[in-house]
Protein backbone atom coordinates (compact mmCIF):
# COMPACT_ATOMS: atom_id res chain seq x y z
CA UNK A 1 0.00 0.00 0.00
CA UNK A 2 1.89 3.66 -0.72
CA UNK A 3 0.79 6.14 1.24
CA UNK A 4 0.72 9.78 -0.46
CA UNK A 5 1.32 12.66 1.32
CA UNK A 6 0.97 16.12 -0.86
CA UNK A 7 3.55 18.25 0.67
CA UNK A 8 6.57 15.99 0.37
CA UNK A 9 8.49 14.76 -2.73
CA UNK A 10 10.95 12.03 -2.57
CA UNK A 11 13.74 11.85 -5.73
CA UNK A 12 15.92 8.81 -5.62
CA UNK A 13 19.00 7.51 -7.62
CA UNK A 14 20.59 4.48 -7.95
CA UNK A 15 20.71 2.31 -4.75
CA UNK A 16 24.16 0.28 -4.82
CA UNK A 17 24.27 -0.37 -1.10
CA UNK A 18 21.95 -0.52 2.10
CA UNK A 19 22.46 3.19 2.63
CA UNK A 20 21.02 4.17 -1.26
CA UNK A 21 22.33 7.27 -2.67
CA UNK A 22 19.08 9.42 -2.25
CA UNK A 23 18.02 13.07 -2.26
CA UNK A 24 14.96 13.52 -0.34
CA UNK A 25 13.31 17.31 -1.06
CA UNK A 26 10.69 18.25 2.02
CA UNK A 27 8.23 20.79 1.16
CA UNK A 28 6.33 22.12 3.99
CA UNK A 29 5.11 25.59 5.14
CA UNK A 30 7.53 27.52 7.47
CA UNK A 31 5.47 26.75 10.48
CA UNK A 32 5.43 23.00 9.72
CA UNK A 33 9.29 23.13 9.89
CA UNK A 34 9.54 24.80 12.78
CA UNK A 35 7.43 22.03 14.92
CA UNK A 36 9.73 19.47 12.94
CA UNK A 37 12.74 21.12 14.03
CA UNK A 38 11.50 22.23 17.78
CA UNK A 39 10.71 18.05 17.84
CA UNK A 40 14.14 17.08 16.53
CA UNK A 41 15.81 19.59 18.84
CA UNK A 42 14.08 17.77 22.23
CA UNK A 43 14.79 14.60 20.42
CA UNK A 44 18.11 13.94 19.73
CA UNK A 45 19.77 18.03 19.68
CA UNK A 46 19.57 17.46 16.07
CA UNK A 47 21.97 14.86 16.09
CA UNK A 48 21.31 11.97 13.05
CA UNK A 49 23.54 9.89 15.22
CA UNK A 50 21.85 9.86 18.55
CA UNK A 51 20.40 6.42 20.10
CA UNK A 52 18.56 5.69 23.03
CA UNK A 53 18.23 2.12 22.61
CA UNK A 54 16.24 1.13 20.01
CA UNK A 55 15.39 4.54 18.85
CA UNK A 56 18.01 5.97 16.03
CA UNK A 57 18.76 9.33 14.30
CA UNK A 58 17.47 13.35 14.95
CA UNK A 59 14.11 11.66 15.26
CA UNK A 60 14.71 9.13 17.04
CA UNK A 61 12.93 6.65 15.36
CA UNK A 62 12.70 3.02 16.04
CA UNK A 63 15.95 1.51 14.06
CA UNK A 64 12.80 -0.79 12.53
CA UNK A 65 11.26 1.73 11.12
CA UNK A 66 14.76 3.05 9.31
CA UNK A 67 14.77 -0.54 7.47
CA UNK A 68 18.69 -0.47 8.06
CA UNK A 69 19.10 2.96 5.84
CA UNK A 70 20.08 5.57 8.39
CA UNK A 71 20.93 8.40 6.10
CA UNK A 72 19.77 11.50 6.42
CA UNK A 73 17.54 11.39 3.70
CA UNK A 74 15.71 8.07 4.89
CA UNK A 75 15.80 9.27 8.55
CA UNK A 76 14.13 12.97 7.18
CA UNK A 77 11.20 10.87 4.39
CA UNK A 78 10.39 8.30 7.42
CA UNK A 79 9.95 11.01 9.79
CA UNK A 80 7.82 13.16 7.81
CA UNK A 81 5.58 9.57 6.74
CA UNK A 82 5.60 9.05 10.21
CA UNK A 83 4.04 12.22 11.58
CA UNK A 84 1.92 12.67 8.74
CA UNK A 85 0.49 9.22 9.46
CA UNK A 86 0.26 9.26 13.09
CA UNK A 87 -0.44 12.99 13.76
CA UNK A 88 -1.51 14.99 10.23
CA UNK A 89 0.89 17.68 10.95
CA UNK A 90 3.98 18.22 12.34
CA UNK A 91 1.99 20.65 14.81
CA UNK A 92 -0.38 18.20 16.20
CA UNK A 93 2.87 15.77 16.57
CA UNK A 94 4.43 18.76 18.75
CA UNK A 95 1.19 19.15 20.81
CA UNK A 96 1.42 15.41 21.36
CA UNK A 97 5.03 15.86 22.44
CA UNK A 98 3.94 19.05 24.79
CA UNK A 99 1.41 16.92 26.35
CA UNK A 100 4.01 13.02 26.59
CA UNK A 101 7.73 14.06 26.10
CA UNK A 102 7.83 11.97 23.04
CA UNK A 103 6.64 11.66 19.34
Amino acid sequence: MALALPSITAIAGPATTAEASTTYVCKLSNKEKKAKAWIAKRESGGNYRARNGRYYGKYQLTISMLKGDYSKANQEKTADRYAHTRYGSWTKAKVHWRGYHWF
